[in-house]
């Protein structure tokens, strides 16, 4: 039987390796702003809708961001406070200029 730590890093691992794609990685970035639909993120991406929207999809089943459709439009964000604190976390360290 696993205890809470190794489930916990087992968890933490998934999210990672769900994360580690450059695509994804860069929609997390977009989604740091809040929500956004498949076209927004395709237009800052520079990929086809059909590639974001895929993975969009590995994330939503990974538990790293959630969705909302309105009208004819899917919004997606972030799920997890604590995502959103890493990839903030993650900008500041690797993505901004230093001073």
């Amino acid at each position: 039987m696993k205890t809470d730590l190794e489930n916990n890093v087992d968890l933490v691992a998934a999210l990672l390796k769900s994360m580690s794609h450059p695509v994804r990685l860069r929609i997390l970035c977009q989604l740091r702003d809040g929500e956004k639909t498949a076209g927004e993120l395709q237009s800052v991406i520079k990929t086809t809708n059909a590639n974001i929207t895929q993975h969009l999809n590995i994330m939503r089943n990974q538990g790293c961001i959630s969705s909302r459709k309105e009208a004819n439009y899917i919004y997606s964000s972030i799920s997890n406070q604590k995502i959103l604190t890493l990839i903030n976390t993650l900008q500041t360290l690797f993505c901004e200029k230093e001073k």
